[in-house]
């Protein structure tokens, strides 16, 4: 049997019959280790951490963030507020994307005033705007 992957691996494999199905496993096992290694690459040069308001939503409006592989996604301290969240989606629209746990389990949020009210943050929120 020959085997031969899009990613991550550069040219074919040759196997035997008997082996085929523990070859596919491990080539298949890689390729997606080599696909999720690649996304969270693309994930971590797209955010912005700790930026302000004002910078966020410049480059929201210039249109900086929509550009692939560009950073349109923002890692503030953020106290959790509908009322300034309706408002942040009004002025820039921007919306939470989530509140990832990792960073917030850390504590990251501890001692910082959210980018937007200035009042202490709560925890860490994910901003982006839909394109």
């Amino acid at each position: 049997c020959v085997f031969k992957y899009r990613a991550g691996s550069e040219g074919k494999e040759t196997v035997n019959l008997g082996e085929a199905a523990d070859a596919a496993t491990k080539g298949l096992n890689d390729f997606q280790k080599y696909l999720l290694d690649a996304a969270k690459e693309r994930l971590a040069a797209g955010v912005n951490i700790n930026t302000t308001y004002e910078e966020m939503k410049k480059a929201l409006e210039s249109d900086e963030a929509s550009m692939y592989p560009g950073a349109g996604l923002f890692l503030v301290p953020w106290k959790c507020d509908a009322t300034n969240e309706e408002k942040i989606k009004e002025e820039c629209k921007a919306t939470i994307r989530c509140y990832p746990t990792d960073v917030n389990e850390m504590g990251m949020a501890e001692g910082k005033k959210c980018f937007y009210s200035g009042e202490d943050a709560t925890h860490m929120a994910l901003f982006g705007r839909a394109f």
